[in-house]
């Protein structure tokens, strides 16, 4: 809205600085930070006042004293959703395909963890795993089809582009092929994110560091020089996704500001599934769908635990009749806070530690997706 300004800018000169992607992305990024700030303590009051917070304790981890947890108002991921949209509207160029596409995914995900959560507080039983997965492939449809309905992303939508590569390794996965693929990116990412949901400031902490390297990623890709220097697609008008990225990490910064040890607010679904799904559909649109494996190691770490220990206890219970488990707890976060528990340590410092230990991991995967862009 506001890059309208520099039309502006042969009366007034200082107006020609809204052209800039970089400038618009840091304001963007401190226009959601500072709305968080400001609406945060406001946000969590109301929450409390109309019992939207935790109602049970987490049954993997009671026994390390999650009863604490039980009351804290939840659903706070309206307050990123809500900054990032804001702050995205004002200083993205109004109507461009790719934000478009970006905000619409993000604000759909969203959707549909409020409802969850809504229905987790109402009736203590959230919506069923397939119905949210129902959900989330309904969408991806929908974004297909705006991809394939493009010009400009028809072709690209269906191409295969694998990390240290510079041409497609397949030209068109047809249809039913991309189908598939983007299910496995959308889906995959924003169930990951929200697997990882389970400390405080874990979540917004990991996926504030895949968010910066997206934004770094999203910016050379829709910049013809850079892009092609790296030889990585160039996506013309992509760069404006740099400015959705600014904003939802100034969102996360000011999220994680109530959200951090001890939280004051949890995101619920309502802000892991948004997240997952802003950070997949920007890799989708650039075309850094398969170096989100690298940057979101964390979440793809946390998610395989899960799996790991969903599989293995099956098999053995199948096998000798008797589940048995690889890890004391998964995610693999919980699995740390039992280890911490069985040496007597204190649960809530071990906490921190772990929280912040993530967090550097994620970092360093960060910082190894963005440098895939050079190894080409």
């Amino acid at each position: 809205m506001l890059y309208w300004l520099q039309e502006f800018s042969d009366v007034f000169s200082p107006f020609w600085i809204f052209r800039y992607i970089t400038f618009r992305t840091v304001m963007a990024a401190g226009t959601a930070f500072l709305l968080s700030l400001f609406m945060g303590s406001w946000l969590i009051e109301k929450l409390r006042a109309i019992k939207f917070g935790e109602t049970c304790e987490d049954e993997r981890v009671a026994e390390l004293n999650r009863s604490a947890k039980v009351g804290t108002p939840t659903m706070g991921g309206l307050l990123i959703l809500f900054t990032t949209i804001t702050a995205t509207l004002l200083w993205a160029i109004p109507g461009n395909f790719y934000v478009s596409c970006a905000v619409t995914t993000f604000a759909f995900m969203g959707f549909i963890g409020f409802v969850d959560d809504y229905l987790k507080i109402r009736r203590s039983k959230g919506l069923s795993p397939k119905v949210k997965l129902l959900g989330q492939v309904g969408w991806t449809l929908v974004l297909l089809f705006a991809l394939c309905s493009n010009d400009e992303t028809s072709l690209r939508a269906q191409q295969l582009m694998v990390p240290f590569l510079k041409d497609p390794v397949i030209g068109s996965m047809g249809f039913i092929g991309t189908f598939i693929f983007l299910v496995l990116v959308l889906v995959g990412s924003s169930n990951a994110v929200n697997l990882t949901d389970g400390l405080d400031g874990l979540a917004i902490g990991c996926s504030n560091s895949a968010v910066a390297a997206y934004l770094v990623m999203a910016y050379v890709a829709g910049h013809f020089y850079f892009a092609n220097y790296l030889q990585i697609p160039f996506v013309k008008g992509g760069g404006e996704l740099a400015v959705f990225c600014g904003a939802m990490l100034g969102s996360g910064l000011g999220f994680l500001w109530f959200n951090c040890h001890p939280a004051r607010v949890f995101m619920g679904d309502t802000g892991s599934l948004a997240i997952g799904g802003g950070i997949a559909v920007v890799a989708i649109l650039i075309k850094q769908e398969l170096v989100l494996i690298i940057v979101g190691g964390v979440f793809v770490i946390e998610a395989l635990s899960v799996l790991l220990q969903q599989g293995w206890f099956k098999y053995t219970r199948k096998r000798y009749g008797e589940g048995r488990r690889i890890f004391r707890c998964a995610p693999l976060h919980h699995h740390f806070e039992y280890r911490a528990k069985e040496t007597d340590q204190s649960v809530d410092a071990y906490e921190n530690r772990i929280t912040i230990r993530f967090w550097i991991f994620a970092i360093i995967f960060a910082l190894l997706g963005i440098a895939t862009l050079k190894i080409r």
